[in-house]
């Protein structure tokens, strides 16, 4: 697996999506996705429980304590797995027939142990369209791996192995994998451009949590400590909502989502929540959102969005819950950049003279799952002038990212971390943070635009009417064509060279090469 491929790069990942596929039959992704989750979600507590176990087992003589001592495993922040879930007995059971049934009581086993899992693991493993042949299958694949023990956790194979299947999941249902899932180098891209060290961090439509699981990594990787974030969500889809208290709780975070499963625009959890960090990938131009029963809000403060695009309904709840200094990064459809629909257009023009907008980054296609076309990146800063950063007032950044990023396969392309840190860096040193290179615009990729400069453009937030062309190196086109000439006829040279090479070994081998 490539460095770009969105996941884990451990040797058993594909022989664990083969066997997951083997389940699939007449089934959707969106179903066996909970089918395969919940199964390594089961085996990660229970390795974690065993090696809990173990260990008390050694020390039990000289230290008196007890292995079947539930309080021992709740002081070490480990769910307690009673005898009829531990994996063993699943494992002994997983060519019987009535192994979905053993399934299905283990996981009601653990949900009434451990009070923050219930309503949230999946107990539907008996059902007769689960072809229990294959469940056994994946459950003996499943057992040969360590998921939870101390060294597994020090690698955090269960949380990479989370991430590969969540990406291979939203990938194999196409459309809809992108409501629950999004692409990890756009997560890792938003949280390092806001840089969450300390403070509020929400997510008012979080999926399947990308967005903390992310921000819990910056902070390790940069020092800080994971107390001085709070983490606050909400998720309107149910089986979504388990997937993210499942991906949450295999990573030890702690994350308020709010109790239930809600939509955040009719039953927002948080009301009183005001973020320092908003980060979201909301569903792009959501018709069906329920807008003709909120006509009259307190969160539509730059205008009433229309009923049948949400877009400007979750950019104004992002804004909504921002905190005095906060800033807010999130996905939108390119639309929102440049709409005149209906009452889009003045709210934006309210948005842009309230001076929110920090920076706009125009995105390549194909980096979802979700859609095809090339989507954006909106950043709103409350107060440009908050003492963190230099005095922005006035001024927003427009970054032209479209012609970064790869193909990872024929359909879908995905940012190296050099890329991603290029962007990065870019913003930060536009803000003006400490130790950042001085900030300098670059024809065709980025360009500090005063906002006199965006009234001009009639309030279009397009990053390429404000960055221009890519400066022109002054190489003659002929002289272009040669030097591309040359360069294909010396790597079809090299190549021909190759291939005899090869012949010739695979000769002295005894092998007939036949043309």
């Amino acid at each position: 697996m490539s460095k770009t491929d969105n996941g884990a790069n451990l040797g058993f990942e594909n022989r664990m999506w083969a066997a997951a596929d083997k389940l699939r039959g007449h089934m959707d992704a969106s179903e066996y996705k909970h089918v395969v989750l919940g199964l390594i979600f089961l085996k990660y507590i229970s390795d974690a429980f065993q090696a809990k176990y173990e260990q008390l087992e050694t020390t039990q003589d000289t230290e008196y304590t007890d292995p079947e001592d539930r309080d021992e495993y709740l002081a070490a922040n480990i769910f307690w797995v009673p005898p009829e879930a531990r994996w063993a007995r699943l494992q002994a059971g997983a060519k019987q027939s009535t192994i979905g049934k053993l399934v299905d009581n283990a996981m009601a086993a653990i949900e009434k142990e451990n009070p923050t899992l219930r309503g949230v693991l999946p107990q539907d493993y008996a059902r007769p369209s689960l072809d229990k042949h294959r469940l056994g299958e994946l459950i003996d694949i499943i057992g040969k791996i360590g998921l939870g023990d101390e060294a597994a956790r020090s690698k955090d194979i269960l949380g990479r192995v989370y991430e590969y299947f969540l990406g291979r999941f939203a990938a194999a249902e196409g459309k809809g994998g992108g409501e629950f899932y999004t692409p990890q180098c756009v997560v890792k891209l938003l949280v390092r451009m806001l840089e969450p060290y300390k403070g509020r961090v929400y997510d008012p439509c979080c999926g399947s949590g990308g967005m903390f699981v992310q921000s819990k990594r910056f902070v390790e990787e940069h020092g800080g400590r994971l107390g001085d974030i709070a983490l606050y969500g909400q998720e309107s889809n149910a089986t979504t909502w388990r997937l993210a208290m499942m991906n949450l709780a295999i990573r030890g975070l702690d994350a308020n989502l709010g109790g239930f499963y809600a939509d955040s625009f009719h039953k927002d959890l948080h009301q009183d929540l005001r973020a320092d960090f908003v980060l979201a990938n909301p569903p792009f131009n959501m018709s069906d959102w329920g807008g003709e029963r909120l006509r009259e809000n307190a969160r539509w403060k730059y205008g009433i969005p229309p009923v049948n695009n949400a877009n400007y309904a979750w950019i104004q709840h992002f804004i909504h819950h921002l905190s005095p200094t906060g800033v807010a990064g999130f996905v939108m459809a390119n639309g929102s950049m440049s709409t005149n629909t209906t009452s889009e257009g003045e709210i934006r023009r309210g948005i842009i003279e309230a001076d929110l907008v920090d920076c706009m980054i125009a995105l390549p296609g194909q980096l979802f799952y979700t859609t095809q076309i090339p989507v954006c990146l909106w950043f709103l800063a409350r107060n440009k002038k908050n003492g963190r950063f230099r005095d922005r007032r006035g001024h927003t950044l427009f970054i032209d990212a479209r012609k970064l990023g790869a193909l990872i396969d024929r359909t879908h392309k995905d940012f190296s971390d050099q890329e991603i840190d290029r962007v990065a860096a870019t913003y930060h040193a536009w803000r003006g943070e400490q130790e950042a290179e001085e900030y300098a615009d670059v024809p065709g990729f980025c360009k500090s635009a005063a906002i006199e400069e965006i009234r001009e453009h009639g309030y279009v937030l397009t990053p390429g009417r404000y960055v221009g062309a890519a400066e022109d190196t002054g190489v003659p086109f002929d002289q272009k064509m040669a030097e591309l000439t040359a360069t294909l006829n010396k790597q079809f040279a090299e190549s021909a060279a190759l291939e005899k090479e090869i012949e010739k070994n695979l000769a002295a081998l005894g092998f007939e090469v036949k043309k």
